[in-house]
């Protein structure tokens, strides 16, 4: 047995990347949730709150937030202080487009609550194009 566990959403934007898991069954905001120059979630009710999320695959609830989002994550990720991917429960269209404007992968939409299945630390590789997340 490999322990691979595979986890099939329903849409992915971006390129396959691998990385280390930051997980929490909280909602996600660019704009309220992050200090971008800090590189760590800024709001203090937040569950991931002093925690970094640079170079970690964010696995979190439900996308919030208005158009602020997409600069944001552009900006962050040019100065190589963003997440590497993102990994909702639902995003909505402005986390999408800002994803993409960021090339920033992103899935949501899974068959099962992806927060609860998914713990900090655990290694996961993205794939996108397929819309799966598998933890290796």
């Amino acid at each position: 047995m490999t322990g691979e566990r595979i986890y099939k959403g329903t849409a992915g934007i971006g390129d396959a990347v691998e990385g280390e898991a930051l997980v929490a069954h909280d909602n996600f905001s660019a704009r309220y949730d992050l200090d971008r120059i800090e590189g760590v979630f800024s709001r203090p009710g937040h569950k991931l709150f002093g925690e970094s999320y640079v170079g970690k695959i964010l696995i979190l609830n439900i996308a919030k937030g208005g158009v602020a989002t997409a600069w944001m994550l552009r900006e962050m990720t040019d100065r190589n202080m963003g997440p590497v991917a993102l990994i909702l429960n639902a995003a909505n269209p402005i986390m999408a487009q800002g994803a993409a404007f960021a090339n920033l992968p992103l899935i949501d939409r899974f068959d099962v609550d992806i927060t609860s299945v998914i713990t900090t630390g655990e290694r996961v590789a993205v794939d996108p194009s397929c819309a799966t997340v598998k933890v290796v």
